[in-house]
């Protein structure tokens, strides 16, 4: 079977190797690819805009499904339709992961530049339960580069969140997964992982030969 690849916009090779890890746990053949075109970390709407470009145009390695690992899903819309193999963002694929709960919930992320992105799509994805985003202080990229720092505010955020009405919380951001599983015991209500929502539904449209994420749903 071929493997399901991991897209990392981001430019970042050492964030694609630690999203392979996570996914690898669950799915049985996963391979990395990264956009060596991107910033380090995406963190704001012109980056993502670019970087969506970037993707859109790029050639991948046979594949038997695409995850576009980044918060704001770049290009995984247009890939979807040029492409008869499952596309998944993982924002997508987390907002519905917290919709089939059916209680509220919000993003937590350390790209305050990326929230009007990141309410777009939740907004799509099942969004009258969807209470906002909430983001981090300090410097996405500081953050990135101290872990310690990146989970006490990334917990913060969360706390702020569940305090709102939050009975879920997405760790929003391919770069962030590490770190939500890091933070996942120290906060009060349940964490989604995007990387795993995307996982899930790639399961499932494979099991059940899917093209279309949507045809999960019916």
């Amino acid at each position: 079977m071929k493997p399901v690849l991991i897209i990392n916009p981001n430019g970042s090779q050492k964030t694609t190797q630690d999203m392979v890890g996570i996914t690898s746990r669950y799915l049985p053949n996963v391979m990395g690819w990264t956009n060596h075109k991107g910033p380090k970390m995406i963190v704001d709407r012109d980056q993502l805009y670019e970087a969506a470009n970037q993707i859109s145009e790029a050639v991948f390695p046979d594949a038997s499904a695409l995850i576009v690992a980044a918060f704001g899903d770049p290009g995984a819309k247009r890939l979807a339709r040029s492409m008869d193999i499952p596309v998944i963002g993982i924002a997508a694929a987390a907002a519905r992961e917290a919709a089939l709960s059916g209680v509220s919930f919000a993003v937590v992320t350390s790209t305050p530049k990326l929230a009007p992105s990141i309410d777009k799509i939740m907004r799509a994805e099942r969004g009258d339960t969807y209470l906002g985003c909430y983001t981090t202080e300090d410097d996405p990229l500081v953050l990135a580069s101290n872990s310690d720092a990146l989970d006490y505010a990334l917990i913060t955020s969360c706390e702020i969140a569940n305090k709102a009405g939050a009975k879920r919380i997405i760790i929003g951001g391919g770069p962030l997964g590490q770190a939500a599983i890091r933070i996942s015991s120290q906060v009060k209500v349940p964490l989604i992982q995007p990387l795993v929502a995307a996982c899930r539904e790639v399961s499932a449209l494979i099991e059940h030969q899917l093209p279309h994420v949507q045809d999960v749903y019916r």
